[in-house]
């Protein structure tokens, strides 16, 4: 039986709920015991409270120092300590304990996975941002404090399954896979009425707005792209993304020898959150279960910079290195933000980071100092500046 003692930050969101849901399936099954010191959530108290009262965390924080007495009122009664802010978030990432789910979604996950990253923890990463802002910070910061860090992302989970991590010389070159989203094929000259709905319907994956909409320009990819050079320590230039939209072949690893390794399995984000959490063991819960027959075939293209340019600018972000990923990521949140917002069309979010990366001077971060974190935060500060005030720009000429 696994048994683990967990915080999970951002458990109110798309991962965190996945997360306490297996957990719960776990315990069913016989084949999990969990002790929750922390949950943290946004604006969700509703849900925070009813995991608070399920869990009965030591902790539970709510990101909006607004919401605090809401919070209080809803937990009344119990032994739950209660706190707000995102400092509050980032003290609770420092609790003690054997595992920590990262899931704040954008930049704001940034400083309490960093924190966690400092514990000795496992920490089961699916921010995306903490390591494209400071990947090689991060990974070193948990390996000084006889931590592990174990990606969420299906993708990187899939490597990280099949990698040889004792002779990583063995490899030749990684393979990502990507759905394609919802518009891989829908002529280029339509994609300028896409609409925030429609963007954040994905065919094969139950994920949060904002993620959503990466997978459907494609930016997800190119943040998985520098997420697995920095985790995998592995060039660009060996890194491949095909489109392959059933999503059941999550990624692939190549060796030297000609063989292709891969991970497979029906698209569900509880198969490898289960595996961070067991890991390095394996644990038994109602999993969905991959039919290949009922399946008939998987297909696998090229994708198509053209309607996906943001993949290519992620590429060169990664080519460029210091800041330049921290840039990508940060005008491509803004950017994202604002199309769901409609202050921006859907083929102007990778025209935003394209401007942006062009005008945001690019200085190194350093991948060994503490301050990383602070250094990263401060280039993502000033690049969102930028993108702002290109998307104001765009609104009045328009």
């Amino acid at each position: 039986m696994i048994t683990r003692k967990v915080s999970v930050l951002g458990s109110t969101g798309s991962v965190g709920t996945s997360t306490l849901d297996l957990m719960d399936q776990a315990e069913a099954a016989g084949s999990g015991a969990f002790q929750v010191e922390v949950l943290t959530g946004g604006n969700n108290i509703a849900r925070l409270a009813e995991q608070a009262r399920r869990w009965r965390p030591k902790l539970a924080v709510t990101a909006d120092p607004s919401r605090l007495s809401e919070l209080r009122e809803a937990l009344a009664g119990t032994d739950v300590e209660i706190a707000a802010g995102p400092e509050a978030i980032v003290e609770a990432a420092t609790r003690p304990v054997d595992w920590v789910m990262a899931s704040i979604v954008g930049s704001a996950g940034l400083r309490s996975a960093w924190a966690a990253a400092g514990t000795g923890a496992t920490l089961a990463l699916a921010n995306k941002e903490s390591l494209v802002c400071c990947g090689p910070a991060l990974i070193e910061r948990v390996k000084r404090s006889g931590g592990k860090l174990i990606p969420v992302d299906s993708e990187h989970s899939a490597i990280f399954q099949v990698f040889p991590a004792e002779s990583p010389e063995q490899v030749s070159k990684l393979v990502l896979t990507a759905s394609g989203g919802p518009f891989r094929t829908l002529p280029r000259e339509a994609m300028g009425r896409i609409t925030p709905e429609q963007a954040v319907a994905h065919p094969n994956w139950s994920m949060g707005a904002k993620i959503s909409v990466d997978s459907a320009t494609m930016a997800n990819k190119g943040l998985e792209l520098i997420e697995a050079a920095y985790l995998f320590a592995m060039s660009g230039e060996r890194i491949d993304v095909v489109v392959h939209p059933e999503s059941i072949i999550h990624s692939l690893v190549e060796y030297v020898d000609g063989s292709t390794l891969a991970q497979m399995g029906p698209p569900d984000m509880k198969t490898p959150i289960a595996c961070a959490l067991a890991w390095p063991d394996r644990m038994a819960w109602p999993a969905p279960r991959l039919d290949l027959a009922a399946l008939g075939r998987l297909t696998f293209e090229a994708p198509d910079m053209a309607r996906f340019p943001a993949l290519k600018l992620a590429r060169e972000a990664l080519a460029a290195g210091g800041a330049a990923p921290i840039v990508f990521n940060a005008a491509n949140e803004v950017a994202a933000l604002a199309f769901l917002d409609r202050r921006l069309g859907f083929l102007n979010i990778a025209a935003v980071v394209a401007d942006t990366l062009e005008r945001a001077t690019i200085s190194g971060v350093s991948s060994g100092s503490d301050d990383a974190c602070d250094a990263a935060l401060a280039v993502d500060a000033a690049a969102r500046r930028i993108a702002n005030d290109i998307i104001a720009s765009l609104a009045i000429a328009a």
